[in-house]
């Protein structure tokens, strides 16, 4: 070897350790997203017994939560009429389980999704024939054709066949442009058969044309930020508030909303209720009416991930009230991060009848807000806690329990069970 080769090699070398080097250091700097607390394979009991501002014991149930592991990043789940449960993962993949396992074999069918800033395949849900015509709904955010960070709020429905595919899949619906940052696009159907269409719109962009921005909650002729209502072909009702008004979309069922994470109805008079998450802080619960605007990013409880009051991520006003803008029902502040919501009517758990669940990602919780007579929020009592897993979604499933889903890579669906 010449003294050159000699020479050129060191330096190859040299580069090469250093990039080695400098790959571990970068990955080393990389925050973990791992789960603080490593999730047991086997049931855990629980003792939901809490205390008053006295000190005074709240008797509680016991309960135990069944983890069934096996899937990553879910995000939302549909209750099949034969016990099975179809559950969606944000990379975009559809999965069942089946008992106590999740089935190794995904369902195929599902399009392309942009997996990147909370977005990806997001919920799912079952027509209200599903016995009849197997028609599933799910949304996903479509990528842009050449805008690599960019996806659009997509509804999309296909028939489950009972096993592992869905077929003849296709778009139904489609937002009006294009969202960079954190999105939510949950649905939910209304008992008259019309479905809800949430879309969430909640950090600045940088400035691009045919990119959503915060401002378009407040815009009649975006759906970004807003609840929409939607048949379940994917078109207008008629009685829509703004069909039919000039300089309004018709889909437009509310407005003014930063990112809904749970949608529900009240199974007492049929009522839309919604939970949002805030900026820093300011995460909402919501009763949904049509028509109304709930102020987003006008108003909030919430303030700028810089600290400032308004401003930037943060609303444009202070104080968080405002002519013609709807109050939340319960604010959080600081934030849990709110997700999932689900009205308890079961049997399975009679103290918990009539109490509504939500979940929390930074909290890392199920929380149980109890009502009193009068249907006025009374408390809050946090579940779950000691697991320290991020929780995407919670439901009510048709055998009384309840059903949550962990934000994990390393997820799984925890199923609660009463302890006699």
């Amino acid at each position: 070897m010449t003294d050159q080769e000699m020479t050129m090699l060191v330096r190859v070398s040299t580069v090469a350790l250093l990039a080695v080097v400098g790959s571990a250091a970068l990955a080393a700097q990389q925050p973990s997203m791992a789960s603080r607390k490593p999730l047991a394979a086997t049931p855990v009991i629980f003792d939901s017994t809490s205390r008053g501002p006295s000190g005074v014991q709240i008797p509680g149930p016991k309960f135990r939560v069944v983890p069934i592991k096996g899937l990553q990043r879910p995000y939302g789940m549909a209750f099949l009429p034969d016990g099975r449960i179809l559950i969606t993962e944000r990379a975009g993949r559809m999965r069942i389980v089946s008992g106590n396992a999740v089935d190794p074999q995904p369902v195929s069918g599902v399009p392309p999704v942009l997996n990147r800033n909370q977005r990806g395949m997001n919920d799912i849900a079952l027509h209200p024939k599903f016995r009849e015509n197997g028609w599933v709904y799910f949304t996903y955010y479509k990528p842009h054709a050449t805008e690599t960070d960019a996806a659009t709020a997509t509804l999309a429905r296909g028939t489950y066949d009972g096993a592992h595919a869905l077929t003849g899949v296709k778009d139904i619906f489609s937002a009006d442009t294009y969202v960079t940052g954190p999105s939510s696009a949950k649905i939910l159907f209304a008992p008259d058969g019309t479905l809800f269409m949430a879309i969430g719109v909640p950090i600045p962009p940088r400035a691009r044309p045919g990119m959503a921005t915060p401002l378009d909650a407040q815009s009649p002729t975006s759906l970004y930020g807003k609840i929409l209502r939607l048949t379940d072909a994917g078109g207008v009702p008629p009685d829509n508030p703004f069909a039919g008004k000039a300089g309004y979309r018709g889909e437009i069922y509310a407005m003014g909303i930063r990112n809904a994470m749970g949608l529900a109805i009240n199974p007492k008079n049929g009522d839309l209720w919604e939970t949002e998450n805030g900026p820093q802080g300011g995460d909402e619960l919501n009763v949904i009416l049509p028509g109304k605007n709930y102020g987003w990013p006008i108003i909030s409880y919430g303030r700028a991930y810089s600290g400032d009051v308004t401003g930037e991520t943060g609303p444009v006003k202070t104080p968080a009230v405002a002519d013609g803008m709807e109050q939340p029902l319960l604010f959080w502040s600081p934030s849990l991060a709110l997700t999932g919501l689900a009205f308890y009517t079961g049997d399975k758990f009679p103290a918990w009848k009539d109490s509504v669940f939500v979940g929390a990602m930074v909290g890392e919780q199920l929380q149980r807000i109890v009502f009193n007579l009068r249907g006025l929020p009374t408390r809050r009592d946090p579940l779950i806690w000691e697991l320290g897993q991020r929780i995407r979604d919670v439901q009510q499933g048709p055998d009384g329990l309840l059903y949550a889903l962990t934000e994990e890579d390393d997820g799984a669906l925890l199923r609660f069970e009463p302890v006699n």
